[in-house]
């Protein structure tokens, strides 16, 4: 079912360029409201009721960014989430997870599933378009191809978005990539917690260090334990 919004289509040039957003929401009144004011921020709208809906549109109409509820019948948002990123189409779209719930393990189920910000629904009209501003921002800086060197047996490849290992390719979500290619590009470089966070996630989002503790975990976890290095108090390192 698509539920596109029905709001006219605006023409003034001082607009942001026709970026697709799809916001999947199981509240009419959330899917109005928020779907409004992103029109009236240049976006083009797609809506979806939940989060099965949503993973089917998504593999359509392949947007620029996804905002996703958590609680959802059928499918909730972490579970979408988790299988969006699991799509080589949407390797590239970025994904906020939408909630009205404020607790830590929220938060942070949304960003283990593959989320790259969590942004609370009571968040004012003005401050969520220039949030999801940066938001996008920030994808199409990180997009810059990089050299295609191997480091202790790893390349990457970000014309495709692959991270090759070995000889085998690993497919990564989106912020684990930009973390290991962060580190990947300097190797024995140590990036504090700082740097990392204002690199990968961008100076306007705000996040948690747990998050990048988050992250750091899951790409040991694909690339194994060696290639990345704590050095407590600062951040991290991949070995030279």
């Amino acid at each position: 079912m698509d539920n596109t919004l029905k709001n006219e289509s605006l023409e003034n040039d001082s607009m942001v360029s026709r970026q697709t957003i799809l916001l999947v929401d199981d509240e009419p009144d959330i899917l109005e409201f928020i779907g409004f004011n992103l029109t009236q921020a240049g976006y083009q709208v797609r809506t979806a009721s939940n989060g099965r809906e949503g993973l089917e549109l998504a593999r359509i109409i392949k947007p620029d960014l996804i905002l996703l509820d958590v609680m959802m019948p059928e499918m909730d948002g972490i579970e979408a989430c988790i299988q969006m990123r699991k799509e080589p189409a949407l390797a590239h779209c970025v994904i906020a997870i939408l909630t009205a719930r404020g607790e830590d393990y929220s938060q942070v189920a949304g960003f283990e599933s593959g989320a790259d910000d969590y942004i609370l629904k009571s968040i004012k009209p003005r401050v969520l378009t220039s949030r999801i501003k940066a938001l996008l921002r920030r994808a199409t800086l990180t997009a810059s191809p990089i050299a295609r060197a191997s480091h202790n047996g790893i390349s990457i490849d970000r014309e495709r978005y692959v991270v090759t290992q070995d000889g085998q390719d690993i497919s990564l979500p989106k912020k684990e990539f930009e973390l290991l290619g962060l580190l990947w590009s300097e190797p024995g470089k140590v990036f504090t917690r700082e740097a990392i966070l204002s690199s990968v996630w961008g100076p306007d989002v705000v996040v948690g260090d747990r998050t990048i503790d988050v992250h750091i975990r899951k790409l040991r976890s694909k690339i194994g334990d060696s290639h990345i290095e704590t050095v407590k108090g600062v951040g991290y390192k991949f070995g030279a």
